[in-house]
């Protein structure tokens, strides 16, 4: 395994800024090798502990899963997204208490093995569905005050505004970051954000989500972060939104995780120049544990795609990181498969398209042009030529398309072989270069009509205006010598 350049010259930096780094040879031990430790507890229900010794960069995995599988199992409850994160920002006891029943339920790992997602799922989602049995209408109330015992026929009422009812431990954190100080000024961490760009109540709204934010050091965290992703090429200006979209960046070890990390993506073919890019697109692939990072990679070998592949897919849609392989990733490509399509070669052209969700995004797209007279073959056909298809509003943007195509001289057949004319702005391309086409009288492919840049364009229709003139002078000729040929017969 290879760190490259860039991040070894980054990490020789902050190491003569005093800022720990732990050598390369070290970098990929396992984390039973870690000196810092943290006790975590194995409990029961009601609460009571026993000791287990757990990484902490492990621990911390451990809780954004259980987070995840909470909130997953709160929304198929009925719970709005706005309710659901509500309830999850007020039940940190509660989760620490899914750790621990986590491992309770695997104390025979072997120290320092991550946990898969599907193992967490598991053991979490029976437990779950065993309190929501048992306690029905009060699980929020279960949930937000654990341990304390929820009041049985209790109705849960709903949340008012999180503005309104912000518990103690977000408005300590608010004030934090928003009170001016006994001299008028906002607190240091608050003015150095503000002068990357963001605004005050952007800093507020990222805390509010992400309490944790402020409390993190300014000098031993936030500013070693920032300067790193400023070294690594990330303009200044892409900063706010970076922090704004994953805050938690700013809490992680530059040695013991993000440069790891991302020296594993490297080797695993994540294009080391475009790191300021594809931490702008999905600055939360540097937050993933490398277990998650790992079932993703083994399910995109497991569809046939190469490493270089892979790479490129990492590089270009680094949120696929982000998508549950059993939930998302594999139903996807089983339902994509049942179209005829080539699963490797779509994820290796459009891998965004696996975020969609089936019933809501593909189904209906696919039931319109099965209304429309095409084969299950036909539009397997069109979506491995042209993966974005699905990734179009069928309202907004393929129906209007649909409508103006039935007004051209094409056959259906056209669109099987040119998917991509949904690609391309109906007002600003297809009619414009439509009209032009209909008016020089001549007929070229749809593929020729739209692909081409606007001078190619021009020259294949003075090209074919010039054959057409040609052809109707060729035409006349010939009419003129068979009119001749007719009176020299009538003569004789």
């Amino acid at each position: 395994m290879r760190t490259s350049p860039a991040i070894r010259s980054v990490a020789l930096t902050y190491l003569s800024r005093g800022v720990l780094f732990i050598p390369k040879a070290q970098l990929f031990l396992p984390r039973k090798f870690f000196s810092c430790q943290a006790k975590f507890a194995d409990s029961g229900v009601d609460g009571s502990f026993s000791s287990k010794v757990v990484p902490p960069t492990l621990l911390a995995a451990e809780k954004e899963e259980a987070k995840a599988i909470l909130t997953l199992f709160l929304k198929k409850q009925g719970l709005s997204n706005a309710v659901a994160a509500r309830t999850i920002n007020k039940s940190d006891l509660f989760i620490d208490h899914l750790v621990s029943r986590l491992h309770s339920v695997h104390k025979s790992r072997i120290a320092g093995r991550e946990l898969t997602t599907l193992e967490i799922r598991d053991a979490l989602i029976p437990y779950l569905e065993s309190l929501l049995e048992e306690h029905r209408s009060v699980l929020v109330d279960l949930v937000e005050n654990f341990p304390n015992p929820p009041v049985k026929g209790k109705p849960v009422q709903p949340l008012s505004p999180p503005d309104i009812t912000l518990d103690s431990k977000k408005l300590k954190a608010l004030s934090r970051v928003s009170e001016a100080g006994p001299a008028g000024k906002l607190p240091p961490r608050t003015l150095y954000l503000m002068d990357l760009g963001l605004n005050l109540e952007q800093i507020k709204g990222i805390t509010r989500r992400f309490p944790a934010f402020a409390y993190y050091s300014l000098e031993g965290k936030i500013k070693p972060v920032v300067e790193f992703l400023l070294d690594l090429g990330v303009p200044k200006s892409d900063l706010p939104t970076i922090l704004v979209k994953r805050p938690q960046l700013c809490g992680i070890s530059l040695s013991e995780n993000l440069i790891p990390t991302m020296t594993f993506l490297e080797n695993l073919g994540v294009d080391k120049r475009q790191w300021a890019k594809v931490i702008y697109r999905f600055p939360a692939l540097l937050t993933y544990s490398r277990q998650k990072v790992e079932v993703t990679i083994d399910f995109l070998y497991e569809m046939g795609l190469s490493e270089e592949s892979i790479g490129k897919i990492l590089t270009r849609c680094p949120n696929i990181i982000s998508y549950s392989v059993e939930d998302k990733l594999r139903p996807t490509a089983e339902y994509f498969r049942s179209l005829g399509v080539d699963v490797a070669v779509l994820l290796h052209r459009c891998p965004q398209t696996f975020g969609l969700s089936i019933e809501s995004n593909l189904k209906p797209v696919t039931e319109f042009f099965l209304g429309r007279g095409y084969s299950i073959q036909e539009v397997g056909t069109m979506i491995s030529r042209y993966g974005a298809l699905y990734t179009f509003s069928l309202a907004e943007n393929v129906i209007p398309k649909w409508e103006f195509f039935l007004t051209m001289d094409y056959s259906k057949e056209e669109l099987v072989k040119f998917p991509q004319y949904f690609g391309y702005s109906l007002e600003e391309r297809i009619k414009p270069r439509y009209a032009l086409v209909k008016e020089s009288g001549v007929k070229l492919l749809l593929n020729q009509v739209l692909s081409l840049s606007y001078c190619d364009f021009d020259k294949a229709l003075k090209k074919k205006m010039k054959r057409m003139l040609s052809d109707k002078a060729s035409n006349d000729v010939k009419s003129d010598e068979d009119l001749n040929k007719e009176l020299n017969s009538d003569t004789s």
